[in-house]
């Protein structure tokens, strides 16, 4: 006697099928698929067919399975980084709530660093919209991130100096960056204007490669003195978002963040 969840179980199977091939970094073949999912032969083949015919799943040229159209035509139709702001937007809450400072994450368009969603401080004294300011990359810890990093050239002469703690020069950005690698996050006091310090943390989509870089902003005389907790913070909050873009949002329930 068939069970009434065999509809819902069937249902199950498939999408794990999918979302198997979907994360994969390569191509899988039948026989992987077959062999990762424990399903009998036929019904991965069943299964395979229908995602194929439903346009979710299709073949290369060696016959190993890859995201289907349906997924290309959704990513060509949206801004991939409004995707990234609704998966980030409840940690970055959180990160505010942590806080109570402002909240940024940056992206990477062309060589340029782009700050595509922010979290407003909970303090009068810290609270302005910074994606609408184009802020020079080497001065905000955000753009930092992505130097240290490696998505973005070190340049090869000076930069301009804002402030007298501004860094300006490669040598001072190469040692700056590996700082920033070895602890985990970036950090500007008094670079972009005295009185104002940023910190941030990367964020890892696909490959493990730097996507985005997940930060907060606020006067020096409230973060000077807990930019060591606030760095690991952020760092904790980065992994969260990471761990959503690869699908493995489960830890992040017993939280109350997913």
């Amino acid at each position: 006697m068939t069970e009434p969840s065999s509809g819902t179980q069937a249902l199950d199977r498939a999408v794990q099928l999918a979302s198997m091939v979907v994360q994969a970094d390569e191509p899988l073949s039948f026989a992987e698929l077959q062999e990762a999912s424990g399903l009998a032969k036929s019904t991965t083949s069943r299964m395979l067919t229908a995602l194929e015919r439903g346009g979710l799943l299709e073949r290369d040229e060696s016959g190993g399975y890859v995201a289907g159209r349906l997924f290309w035509l959704y990513a060509a139709r949206h801004d991939p980084w409004e995707e990234l702001v609704r998966i980030a937007r409840p940690v970055m809450e959180r990160v505010g709530s942590d806080t109570q400072e402002s909240v940024h994450l940056s992206v990477m368009r062309g060589d340029k660093v782009v700050q595509v969603a922010q979290v407003d401080s909970r303090y009068l004294l810290g609270t302005r919209d910074w994606t609408q300011v184009d802020v020079p990359t080497h001065t905000s810890a955000l753009g930092k991130v992505f130097y240290a990093w490696g998505l973005l050239d070190l340049p090869r002469d000076g930069l301009e100096r804002l402030t007298p703690r501004t860094l300006t020069t490669p040598p001072e950005l190469q040692r700056d960056g590996a700082t920033a690698r070895r602890r985990g996050y970036a950090v500007t006091v008094d670079e972009l204007e005295v009185g104002l310090t940023g910190i941030a943390a990367p964020v890892r989509g696909a490959h493990d490669a730097v996507v985005a870089a997940l930060g907060i902003s606020g006067p020096t005389s409230r973060l000077d003195h807990r930019v060591e907790e606030l760095g690991r913070n952020l760092v904790t909050r980065a992994a969260e978002v990471t761990a959503v873009l690869h699908g493995s949002p489960h830890h992040l329930k017993k939280e109350g963040v997913a």
